[in-house]
């Protein structure tokens, strides 16, 4: 395995700090992304054509696939089937959308398909990630509006927070999500798992192994925790945000394919 050492994280952190540079300011984080495509040059290029621009905008992107239930699975769901050489690689939606874009990237150039729990505030902040998630060919679910403590809240509070990202989604996918997953718990208390039920979601997604990457721990025991607890059927919990995760995530998979594991959204792990 290839060990991340103190000069790999230094680039991680350089090219943060690069994205950073290049971008604008959110709130108490940077936003840094690609930049947009320049407007053509009218003076060069000449008018434009009216068809061509009709073309570009009469289409809408394509709705969002809609949650599904799976039969045979439970409400709640921590884990696949153990018997095929598949996990799915699972991200908390939140954080500097630099940081999100680079493990986007990173699974994608090894052909690895992600699911990402996208909180509320942060679709409202960065709405063009509902959309850079999707155009990637990953999952992308519900995970709260504020991902505050939902299992300790009253009924109407509760409601809230699903229904709130749900809509948030909903207004920039067509689809609800395919997955909610419980903000600052596990597994969903029973209140939490029918409500959810009763906002479109037919499962619960848990987890069976937890990268521990929100404590910081650096990337070397991020890719150590991950690599020996993961096995076929996992669900793993990551999250963007941390620059550890992204320095981690190349050798995980990496990993994964030497072991004949293949990281693929949690939809086709359970299709």
């Amino acid at each position: 395995m290839v060990q991340v050492t103190t000069t790999d994280r230094r680039g991680v952190l350089r090219a943060g700090a690069g994205l950073v540079a290049g971008g604008v300011l959110g709130a108490g984080c940077s936003a840094a992304g690609t930049a947009p495509h320049p407007a053509p040059d009218s003076a060069a290029s000449g008018a434009a054509d009216p068809s061509h621009t009709a073309a570009r905008t009469s289409a809408p992107p394509l709705a969002a696939p809609a949650p599904r239930a799976f039969p045979g699975e439970p409400a709640q769901i921590t884990h696949g089937p153990r018997d095929k050489p598949r996990l799915a690689l699972t991200f908390h939606g939140q954080g500097d959308p630099g940081i999100a874009r680079a493990l986007l990237a990173t699974a994608e150039k090894h052909g690895a398909r992600l699911t990402v729990l996208a909180v509320g505030t942060w679709l409202d902040e960065h709405p063009e990630m509902a959309r850079r998630i999707l155009d990637g060919g990953h999952d992308l679910g519900n995970h709260t509006q504020r991902h505050l403590a939902v299992n300790a809240m009253s009924e109407t509070d509760a409601r809230a927070e699903i229904t709130g990202c749900a809509d948030r989604l909903k207004r920039l996918t067509g689809s609800i999500g395919t997955w909610f997953r419980p903000s600052r718990a596990p597994t969903a208390s029973p209140l939490v798992q029918r409500l959810a039920h009763g906002a479109g979601y037919p499962h619960v997604l848990s987890y069976d192994v937890d990268s521990l990457d929100y404590t910081r721990p650096g990337a070397p025991a991020v890719v150590r925790k991950v690599l020996a607890e993961a096995r076929g059927g996992s669900v793993v919990s990551m999250h963007f945000g941390y620059p550890d995760t992204v320095a981690a995530l190349p050798d995980v998979l990496k990993e994964l394919d030497r072991r004949g594991l293949h990281a693929v959204t949690t939809t086709e792990l359970l299709s």
